[in-house]
């Protein structure tokens, strides 16, 4: 599996906005299958970044309703990759 399409997004919230300013760390949606050994290899990689950590959990889908029918939102995988003191990632800054 290629890095580029082992992260699929990068996730920016309010909390994920602090913990960046804060913690050092940067959240991203990530595929299904990927291991934290894979994120840590493509977030250097793609980033130039050095890596400390990273935490994975699955998130599920919410249950959703339109009139009588049901449906559900997909499940997806988020990675919070704590990076090494003085490394950074700019997504959005200036804008």
């Amino acid at each position: 599996m290629l890095y580029h399409d082992l992260i699929k997004r990068p996730i920016m919230t309010e909390k994920t906005t602090i913990q960046k300013e804060t913690a050092n760390q940067v959240t991203f949606e990530v595929d299904r299958r990927a291991n934290r050994i894979e994120i840590q290899r493509a977030v250097e990689k793609v980033f130039n970044t050095k890596v400390s950590s990273v935490k994975t959990l699955n998130v599920k889908g919410k249950k959703k309703r339109m009139g009588r029918n049901f449906g559900k939102r997909r499940d997806w995988k988020k990675a919070v990759v704590t990076l090494m003191p003085g490394e950074r990632i700019d997504f959005f800054d200036g804008v």
